[in-house]
């Protein structure tokens, strides 16, 4: 017995090759990380967070919305302990962190550190508010915050990640987000030197809160 043989007209076969085209340039623009930390497209206010899975300081894994759902949420993504920027931002946001729950929000910081990581990290610093490991950087991609790390950082986050993230840093950000997952506020800089002080964070905490 003959094979069915399926035949498209020429209209046909342009229209398909077309879609095909697009399918893999799309794929392929997706798989792209920017080359640079300007280069990056984050999320944007009035857009609505990922419900990306990450994990505790337990390894537990968790749920990003599911932690947003009882008070509004400065969601604080660094680069990981390593980085002395970051371990002196976190520190600055533990100084404010009473006054932030007074205002009504709570703060959770996400970085590629392992959940071991994280614990060294909040006894190091003392910190009490929580954080969150992204070690597969899933949450700084969906977040549009991710760019390819330069070479010499492969070590220190393979190490922090445990293998798992060896060429993708985040542009640290703040992202201030309602119980529905929708951003209301952002900061974002492009370099890693320049944190948003905390008492001009609170400050625009309060000022939402006013609104």
């Amino acid at each position: 017995m003959n094979k069915p043989t399926f035949l498209l007209g020429r209209k046909s076969s342009v229209t398909l090759a077309f879609f095909i085209c697009l399918l893999f340039a799309f794929t392929s623009m997706a798989q792209v990380l920017p080359a640079l930390p300007t280069d990056i497209s984050p999320l944007l206010v009035g857009e609505r967070i990922p419900a990306v899975t990450l994990h505790d300081t337990n390894s537990r894994e968790v749920v990003l919305t599911d932690l947003i759902t009882e008070k509004q949420t400065v969601l604080i993504f660094y680069r990981g302990g390593w980085c002395p920027y970051c371990n002196l931002h976190l520190k600055d946001l533990q100084s404010i962190e009473s006054e932030v729950i007074k205002a009504g929000y709570q703060i959770i910081a996400i970085s590629p550190d392992t959940p071991k990581k994280l614990k060294e990290s909040m006894d190091k610093s003392g910190l009490t508010y929580k954080l969150v490991s992204d070690s597969q950087a899933e949450a700084i991609r969906q977040f549009g915050i991710a760019y390819k790390a330069p070479e010499q950082y492969g070590k220190v986050l393979s190490d922090a990640s445990a293998n798992q993230n060896p060429d993708m840093l985040p542009v640290p950000s703040v992202f201030v987000v309602n119980r529905q997952g929708e951003i209301i506020f952002e900061y974002i800089n492009p370099d890693f030197k320049k944190r948003v002080p905390g008492d001009l964070l609170l400050s625009a905490l309060k000022a939402l809160k006013e609104k």
